[in-house]
């Protein structure tokens, strides 16, 4: 049990000690908004898929601010969709990014770098109390969609781990 206690405090201790984003360059996904926003809104899925929630994450940053692709893909749409500008990204893994409200500077079909800018913030993003970036995924389309975290495609998911039980 002793040995088992030094490997935990050990691992706990390399994991605080560690920059946060070692492996940053190396995730196939990257924050929209540079310098790394704050999370206005966090990701808060309905219990059931037809309840509301909040099926993304809302990033503070000021309007005109430069909005980049989290990923490399291309771009599935790129307009209006209930009067507020949208941009929807699909990525090689079957995963479609959205970000809203962009002007976007990208059009549907296009194909996009990881990084690269598709659009900049507009104003009007309800639920937040002044500008700010909704940043969605999911997986699938229709009845079939599985809603993600995005934060979990940048590594800004924390992880609870479960208190270890003493075996008798």
């Amino acid at each position: 049990m002793n040995l088992l206690r030094i490997f935990l405090l050990t691992l706990c201790l390399a994991l605080l000690t560690a920059p946060p984003d070692v492996d940053a360059a190396r995730r196939p996904y990257r924050w929209p908004l540079q310098p790394r926003p704050q999370v206005v809104t966090p990701y808060d899925p309905p219990a059931q898929r037809w309840q509301s929630g909040h099926r993304g994450v809302d990033l503070a940053a000021a309007v005109g601010s430069p909005v980049l692709a989290a990923g490399s893909g291309t771009v599935n749409f790129a307009g209006d969709v209930g009067g507020k500008p949208v941009v929807s990204i699909r990525h090689a893994d079957g995963l479609l990014t959205t970000y809203e409200p962009v002007e976007a500077s990208v059009r549907a079909g296009q194909t996009v770098a990881r990084g690269e800018v598709i659009g900049r913030l507009a104003a009007g993003h309800d639920g937040c109390p002044s500008a700010c970036l909704h940043w969605g995924a999911r997986r699938g389309a229709g009845s079939s969609a599985q809603y993600v975290n995005p934060l979990s495609l940048v590594g800004a998911v924390r992880v609870r781990l479960k208190p270890v039980q003493p075996v008798s």
